[in-house]
């Protein structure tokens, strides 16, 4: 069973410090790649909005929303799923930990108190979340045959990307663990983190391992040496 890959959209950081900006200066969104294994499309971090990705899909691979079987998130950030509910066919995943951390995250958001109109925003955008968590299931080890599970905490408690294994090389699908290559060159892990120790373990694991790198919020590129 052949798998490919392939970039449906290149992500971006709304700031970028590499870039020496202060601020934000453009919309976030995650990078979003589409994996063909036999007739299985699996679709990752489907960060734009749900028009613009429609559009894209259609563009860069020739399929539509329903065309897409599995939809696997590296993180439960907002940025990497704005358009997921266009995928209300598919197959939600992502890594158990991941799923676990969010529940108990919202759990803490309840706990808290809070008064007044804040207070009724805050319990809808808990239950808002609870919901989408309700219908994400945990990802096995392996998406496919080539596909596999790789868990890369620190940015968030249970992030994971996914590593594609081929004959000649070895291609992994970072999330935030990866955010830009110029992150990457610099040695640098993303700013937004949960875990310093563990984020720093998880980014030279993937140095260590992959050929090529889907970064979380820009292009593929190949490592040193490839």
């Amino acid at each position: 069973m052949a798998t490919s890959y392939r970039i449906i959209s290149i992500g971006t950081l709304s700031r970028n410090r590499l870039w020496n900006e202060t601020a934000a200066q453009r919309t976030a969104f995650s990078t979003t790649t589409l994996i063909r294994h036999d007739t299985t499309n699996i679709l990752v971090d489907p960060g734009l909005p749900a028009q613009i990705l429609s559009y894209y899909l259609d563009e860069r691979a020739g399929i539509r929303p329903a065309d897409i079987d599995v939809v696997f998130l590296t993180t439960f950030r907002p940025v990497h799923r704005r358009s997921l509910s266009l995928f209300d066919q598919a197959d939600w995943l992502m890594h158990g930990p991941e799923i676990e951390a969010m529940y108990r995250n919202l759990d803490e958001i309840e706990e808290r108190d809070q008064e007044g109109s804040e207070a009724e925003d805050i319990k809808k955008l808990v239950q808002d979340e609870r919901s989408l968590l309700e219908h994400i299931q945990p990802a096995d080890d392996k998406l496919a045959s080539t596909v596999h599970l790789y868990p890369t905490p620190g940015i968030t408690p249970g992030s994971a990307g996914l590593l594609l294994a081929f004959a000649s090389r070895t291609v992994i699908i970072a999330g935030d663990a990866v955010v830009t290559q110029d992150y990457f060159e610099s040695g640098r892990i993303f700013e937004q983190i949960f875990d310093v120790d563990q984020a720093r373990e998880s980014f030279a694991e993937i140095i260590e391992i992959a050929d090529e790198i889907i970064p979380g919020h820009d292009n593929l590129f190949s490592t040193p040496g490839c």
